[in-house]
């Protein structure tokens, strides 16, 4: 069964990191309401949803894939490019300990957020921000090509993370809002979607996508490929440059 690691949002969302988007007024019972919402959907498809401790004094604690990545039976934990976020680690590190996977770590001068590293096959995208730098790019590299990944670094500069910008269709085409990512054409397939909130996607299944209840064109774009949609409303996590993906952390058997 596949599990799913979350946090449930902080009372102060709304204080959150902002790199690229202006601030605007952020609902934090509508976040709560919203947040659940998302983690129903991957319970009622059979997902084992582990919630791990609240970390309510972390305003962006709830944006937990930014904290460890998994990579088959190994999850990296992270090493947080803003420095207002490495308080959320200790929590996380836990959590992931408690669920018995083996764990390796970025390390100081290393920076590494999870919403920088995209998995396509045995490739793994990880993008070159203002989040992670070329130490914690490096560490990656080293942990993971023994274990037969392909590492390949991405310039992201115009959105906070390179999963801001780019996620992956279950058949690994890589799908952008073209104005937001830096060069498509380092990517083997890239198709462009049609709205700014269609750039995130979470693989469900090898049929199903979950993604943000605001891109109905890029839903449908979706479902003319033959693929099964499923929405969700994460508008006030939007609002502070979050998506679909940077709110769980996927751990697939």
């Amino acid at each position: 069964m596949p599990r799913l690691l979350v946090r449930r949002p902080s009372p102060l969302l709304a204080e959150g990191e902002l790199t690229h988007l202006d601030r605007v007024p952020v609902d934090a019972d509508l976040a709560v309401e919203q947040w659940r919402g998302y983690v129903d959907a991957f319970r009622s498809r059979g997902w084992d949803v582990i919630e791990i401790e609240p970390a309510d004094a972390h305003p962006d604690g709830v944006f937990v894939e930014d904290a460890v990545v998994i990579f088959g039976d190994l999850a990296v934990l992270c090493r947080a490019g803003a420095e207002s976020r490495r308080g959320e680690a200790e929590t996380v590190r836990v959590g992931v300990v408690a669920s018995g996977i083996d764990t390796a770590e970025i390390a100081e001068p290393g920076t590494l957020d999870g919403g920088d590293v995209l998995k396509v096959g045995d490739t793994v995208y990880v993008g070159a921000s203002s989040r992670t730098n070329a130490e914690g790019i490096a560490q990656l590299r080293t942990l993971l090509e023994t274990r037969g990944w392909v590492v390949r670094e991405i310039p992201v500069g115009k959105v906070l993370h390179l999963k801001s910008g780019v996620t992956a269709l279950p058949d690994g085409t890589v799908i952008g809002f073209e104005p937001l990512v830096d060069d498509p054409g380092l990517f083997p397939r890239f198709a462009g979607v049609p709205e700014e909130h269609g750039t995130a996607v979470v693989v469900l299944d090898d049929s199903t996508v979950l993604m943000s209840a605001d891109a109905p064109e890029t839903a449908a774009s979706h479902r003319a490929r033959g693929l099964e949609v499923v929405t969700v409303d994460i508008s006030e996590f939007e609002k502070l440059e979050g998506c679909v993906t940077c709110l769980s952390v996927r751990v697939r058997d």
